[in-house]
């Protein structure tokens, strides 16, 4: 079976999607800092920042897979900050390219994560892949960098496409644990007036919308990876507790209170993006968890 290599194979979606595609039956490698062949993954060196790769990865991979980028929620963006959120994304991008083109240019695909950062403060706009980017926020300006990036890799004539991804649910990292955190006591909280779209997936649909693009050869560009339904910030959070049998006592977080506190950042969860997989669905991707409620019920029973 073919070889897929993983750059940012360890972190949550990297993780669940190296699982997946073993049980598949393809074959999983991962870049990392450190050489290690003996792992689950077997891992290859890579060094981003001093633009150092093992060829040996790329030359035995038929597909490669990057979800490397320092995280967008992690820490405060202090201008430091926000350059390692686009030079990680950047860089490790235009490595491979240049890695593919000395090493694997019969590669079948290279496949890369975005994100729906890229369509920016839309209010109520429904969003599809032609919407266009949104405006000079850092979220936006960040992701256009990076698929600046993603898009010379195209232009070595390799297949490739990318998932611009929405709110990524997992029980195991992500959003989802701090938003249950306070679900304990009964609490659910929800950040200003509430009305806010947030699209969100399924770990497991997002790891075979993945697998999607590596087994139907004739896609490739931009596709938005996010259910078919979204859900307003307030709603999504009184469906986590039907989710959970709970009666939550509801509570918002002022905007200007976030604002103050989390500076810019204030945008990954004051934002309003409508944002709908039209091009998934139109090329026949079936999603196994369209709806809020059985998506987060199937993650709380099982606990990925």
């Amino acid at each position: 079976m073919a070889n897929v290599l993983i750059g940012g194979g360890t972190g949550l979606v990297g993780t669940h999607l190296s699982r997946l595609l073993k049980a598949k039956n393809y074959t999983v490698t991962h870049l990392s800092r450190t050489r290690n062949l003996e792992a689950e993954f077997p891992a290859y060196r890579w060094d981003i920042e001093k633009g150092e790769i093992d060829k040996e990865a790329v030359q035995n991979a038929d597909y490669i897979i990057n979800l490397a980028g320092a995280g967008i929620a992690d820490k405060l963006w202090t201008e430091s900050r926000k350059q390692l959120i686009i030079s990680s994304r950047v860089n490790s991008t235009l490595l491979l390219r240049d890695a593919i083109q000395q090493h694997r240019p019969d590669l079948s695909a290279f496949l890369s994560a975005s994100a729906m950062g890229y369509y920016g403060n839309r209010g109520e706009e429904k969003l599809t892949e032609d919407s266009g980017a949104g405006g000079d926020q850092f979220l936006v300006t960040s992701v256009q960098a990076w698929e600046n990036a993603i898009e010379q890799v195209a232009k070595t004539d390799v297949r490739t496409a990318w998932l611009r991804i929405g709110l990524v649910l997992s029980t195991q990292g992500g959003a989802l644990p701090k938003m249950t955190m306070s679900t304990k006591v009964s609490v659910g909280g929800y950040f200003g007036d509430g009305q806010q779209w947030y699209a969100w997936i399924h770990i497991e649909d997002l790891c075979r919308a993945f697998i999607y693009l590596i087994q139907n050869e004739q896609l490739e560009g931009a596709f938005n990876a996010v259910a078919p339904y979204a859900e307003r910030n307030k709603a999504f959070t009184e469906k986590i507790g039907t989710a959970m049998d709970k009666n939550l006592a509801l509570i918002p977080a002022p905007a200007f209170a976030l604002k103050l506190g989390m500076g810019e950042m204030s945008t990954t969860v004051l934002n309003s993006a409508h944002v709908v997989p039209e091009r998934l669905l139109e090329n026949g991707f079936d999603f196994q968890f369209e709806r809020l409620v059985p998506a987060l019920r199937n993650l709380f029973n099982r606990d990925i």
